[in-house]
């Protein structure tokens, strides 16, 4: 994989901040920004499939499902209660 140089710049504080982390960490300050950067990507992902994940779920079953869906499950024990005695 090909390495992209670039300047950034942050405030002394977080610098400060990241080298004292980077040299916790054993690692270079670009290994730790490039560590961060994964993060916060991976972040914004599992964050936009919750939200995804929340709205196909969003619509709550009613109560014709409820009712069906506890047939479904008396059923179903009926069928396997044998099964695993």
């Amino acid at each position: 994989m090909a390495n992209i140089k670039t300047a950034i710049s942050i405030g002394k504080p977080l610098f400060e901040e990241v080298e004292t982390f980077a040299q916790k960490m054993k690692v270079s300050r670009s290994h730790f920004f490039t560590l961060a950067a994964i993060s916060f990507i991976q972040n914004l992902k599992n964050q936009r499939l919750l939200e995804a994940i929340n709205v196909a779920y969003s619509d709550l079953s009613d109560a014709e499902e409820e009712k069906l869906r506890a047939h479904m499950k008396s059923r179903h024990r009926r069928l396997v209660q044998d099964y695993w005695k």
